[in-house]
Formats: C-alpha cells, structure tokens, sequence
C-alpha cells in the first residue's frame, strides 16, 4: 500500500510539474502570438483591437499546432536606400495622366549575346513612393512591326520575370559558365517579349518602400504599359497579351482588371495566360493530398497515413480560407496560409522531392534547380549590369521578404479568381495551362477551378469533351475549352512548362496568340 502511496505521489508530481510547463508554455506562446499581433497591425496599419474574438482564437491555435512557422515569420522592410549607380538613358517619357510615374528606356547593346533583335531595357519610376521597376524587352525575331506583344510575369510572390528570361522562355538560356546560350524556342520567336520584374525590391527593381498586395502592384503594372506604348505606339497598335505562372495567378487577373478600368489607355488589351497559377486557393487546396498520393497521374510520394493525416486536414483548411474571402480581413486570411500550407504542403516538402516537379529530387537550394544560381551569378556580372543601366548593387533571383510581405497583408487567400469572372464577361479570352508534373499549383486543382469558375458559361465549359492536344503527330496535352475560355493539361510539364517542355510550350503560345483558342 505505501509503494502503491508513493507512485501516486510520484505520478501527481509528475502531472502538476506537466500541467506546469503546459501552461508556462502555452503562456509564452500568448505572449509570442499577443506579439505577432502586434507586429501585424502596425504592418497593415489596423489597430489591434480591431482584432474578432474569433481570429484572436485562431491565432492561438495556430501558436499551438505550428508555433515555429509563425514564429519563424518577420516583418522586414527594404533598407532605407538601394545604392543607386548612375546610369544614362537614351529616352524619358511622363504624361500627363500619371504626373508621379517616369520611364526611362535605354537601347540594350546585342554584344551581350542575348539576341540580336532590338532590344529595351530601364526603369519605370514612381517619384511619391520612391519605387523602380526594371525591364528588358526583345522584339520578335520574325516581323516585329505586325507580332503580338506579350508581357511575361514571374511569381512568388517576389521572384523576378529574368527567371523567365533565362531560366524559361527568353532568347537565351545561361550555362554554368556563364555564357548566354541560344534558345530556339523562344517565346520572341513570333512576339515581342516585355520582361517586368515586379512587385518593388525583386530582381534588378528597388525601393525604400514595399508593395505587399497585388491590387497595388497592379496600378504600377498599368502605369508602366501606358507609358512604354506611348514611347513605343507602333507596339500599341498591335495585339496584347499578358503571360505569367504561379503567384501570376493573382497578379495577372487584378493586373487585367486594372488595365480595363482605363478606357483611355494607349494599348490594347487581347488575352491573358496563366500558368501553373495560385488563383482560387479555396478549390485548389483541396487537390494537394491527392497528387501527393498518386491521383495526378504520378506513383504516391506519400505513405497512406501521411496521405490520411492530410486528407484529414483538408476540412478544417478550407473553412479557413473560406472565412478569408468572406472577410477579406488579414486576420482571418494569415491564419489560413499558415494552417493550409503546413497541412497540405508541408509533408511533401518533407520528403525532400521537387514541389515543382514531382518526378525529381529538390537540388540547388531551396528553388531546387542549380540552373538558378548560374542566372544569379550572371545577372550580377558587372558588365551585364552596366549595359543593361541596372541601378542596384546586387541582383536576387528571389526577395524571401517581398514573399513574406504578401503572406503578412493576407494576400495569399484573396479571391482573385472572381477577377476571371469579370474578364470571361468582358469577353477576353483567358488561357489557364498547367504542366502536369508540378505538385506547389498541381493540374489537378487547376482543371477543379476551371471546371467550378461561376461565369455565364460556367455549365457548358465544364460539359465540353476533354480533346487531346497535338505537337505535330505527338499528343502533348489534353484541352477543354467553351468559347474564350481554355484549359491545356501539358504532358510532362512541371511548374515552369517552358522549361520541362520547350517546344511544346512555344506551340501552345504561337496558337494562342494567332486566335487558336481551341486547340484543334
């Protein structure tokens, strides 16, 4: 009886000692959350007793479950002034309309060996918020007076369009020694190709200040095409696409939507292309557990219980995200990036593959392509930098702190899809393509957006036929299309489809931009 005494004494102890962690534990993480918060409004500029009861609770949940994520989450502003390197311009264009916004164009010399069609390159200024934007351009290899022009978007958010220059779809490719590499597939082989490296603080742009939405990177989106077109008016007079991939899901529906609104713009605006893209998380987050786990035409990398712990999750996820497009408050829309993203990306990131090809291992760094890095090393040549007129000391592939920024201001969640809505009722065509291979924005939730997108012909685009899409005899893809609406699956293509599938890639945009919004 006393040894049975004394266990219980022993296991008491134990449990009070227990019970006196917990709560010093869940005490600092209060404490850690009551600072988060904190730190939130001042960023957002709300106050924190604007904070629901109910978000403060969620807060605290997510302390608990994945306290190192949101610990690991800073705050962080550019420094107070990139050294800025003078530079000399060959052309300064304003208007008018946009007394707070300067272009200024240089011609790129072809001695870099890029190309040798006419090329642009510069910055858009934006005087009041002390922001420049970056951009190179190369005009069509075949008939540059009557080509499309097209404006290329990377994602993120914060990773620079040279990406998709060098790494993708541009003249040239950039090999371990440095040296630019010609690229027959370019998409400039029938297009003029505009290259923005957007938001402020990515790639060779720079600010003192930080843009943390899509909604505000668009207005700066906007006001550089008004005024390139206006130095450029024989560009104007021909058709306008823009292109992007991944967090260019949200930008490139806004940044559409916000060239609309001008009807006393310069340019034309003829279609929109989003790749591999971010656009309706509510519907997309669904469809990670099942390409994880061998429903996306790839062997599971998932073992059953990781893929039931997900599918488990999935629920508690999409009331989330749910609560953020129906608040749009960045209290309610932070909370669900960081449950969604820990549940249903987490365990695949884990296993050490590729998010942005299932089939490969994640090499290089965390962007998992070593390629990447030779990009980095030559964009910071200071020869390249000099004859391009870059103003910024260094130049990064990808601003980690831009990408915080926009997860801060609840950017992640927003609804954006409901932007196609209203582009598919103006009657612009609208391209969704997705490559196949990709896990981070999989085919999968892709084709469920599509399929769900409630615009007038939301029923009929959903009951079309899925066709096979063909590269001369060879099936590339599968399509589904009503009217100027399409969808494109692209075999063998992961999260940058130029990159995996070149030439199948240049085929999809010829036929694109030539009105072949079929496929046939």
């Amino acid at each position: 009886m006393d040894r049975l005494q004394n266990v219980q004494q022993v296991l008491s102890d134990k449990a009070s000692s227990l019970s006196s962690q917990y709560s010093d534990l869940r005490g600092a993480l209060e404490n850690s959350k009551g600072d988060m918060l904190s730190k939130i409004a001042q960023y957002v500029k709300q106050p924190v007793e604007a904070i629901p009861k109910d978000a403060a609770a969620l807060w605290s949940e997510m302390m608990l479950k994945f306290p190192e994520s949101v610990s690991s989450l800073k705050f962080k502003n550019p420094a107070s002034s990139a050294k800025k390197l003078a530079r000399k311009f060959d052309f300064h264009v304003t208007d008018a309309k946009l007394p707070n916004h300067q272009l200024r164009i240089k011609s790129t010399p072809e001695d870099l060996g890029i190309d040798s069609v006419k090329q642009y390159s510069g910055y858009l200024d934006v005087a009041d918020e002390d922001k420049h934007f970056f951009f190179w351009a190369f005009e069509s290899r075949n008939d540059p007076k009557n080509d499309p022009v097209i404006l290329w978007l990377n994602g993120g958010p914060g990773c620079s369009s040279l990406t998709g220059l060098f790494f993708e779809l541009g003249p040239a490719r950039i090999g371990e020694d440095l040296k630019p590499v010609n690229n027959p597939s370019s998409w400039n082989n029938n297009a003029t190709v505009i290259f923005l490296d957007q938001p402020a603080n990515v790639g060779y742009s720079y600010s003192s200040e930080s843009v943390s939405n899509t909604v505000a990177a668009g207005q700066d989106v906007y006001a550089f095409l008004e005024l390139f077109f206006q130095q450029f008016p024989e560009y104007a007079k021909r058709d306008f696409h823009i292109a992007g991939e991944s967090y260019g899901g949200h930008y490139i529906p806004v940044f559409a939507s916000e060239i609309l609104s001008h009807d006393d713009r310069h340019f034309n605006l003829t279609s929109v292309l989003i790749g591999n893209g971010l656009t309706d998380p509510l519907t997309q987050y669904e469809y990670y557990q099942p390409m994880a786990c061998g429903k996306g035409g790839e062997e599971a990398v998932l073992d059953p219980e990781e893929c039931d712990n997900m599918a488990s999750s999935i629920p508690q996820c999409l009331s989330l995200i749910e609560s953020c497009y129906n608040s749009g408050s960045v209290w309610s829309c932070v909370p669900a990036t960081i449950y969604c993203n820990n549940a249903q990306m987490g365990p695949y990131q884990k296993t050490g593959k590729n998010v942005y090809d299932i089939r490969t291992e994640c090499k290089g760094g965390s962007l998992c392509y070593e390629e990447l890095g030779y990009i980095d090393d030559y964009l910071n040549l200071p020869e390249v930098k000099e004859k391009l007129g870059v103003e910024v000391e260094e130049y990064q592939g990808c601003n980690f702190d831009i990408n915080r920024n926009f997860l801060f201001a609840g950017d992640w969640m927003k609804p954006y899809h409901k932007n196609v809505i209203d582009l598919l009722e103006s009657k612009l065509p609208v391209l969704v393509y997705a490559g196949d291979k990709d896990f981070i924005c999989n085919w999968l939730g892709n084709r469920a957006w599509t399929d769900r997108l409630p615009w007038s012909g939301q029923k009929q685009f959903e009951s079309q036929k899925i066709r096979t899409w063909t590269v001369g005899k060879e099936a590339a893809g599968e399509v589904k299309n009503y009217k100027h609406f399409t969808f494109l699956r692209v075999y063998g293509g992961g999260h940058m489809v130029p990159f995996d599938q070149p030439e199948n890639a240049l085929d999809m945009v010829n036929r694109w931009i030539a009105g072949d919004y079929t496929y046939n």
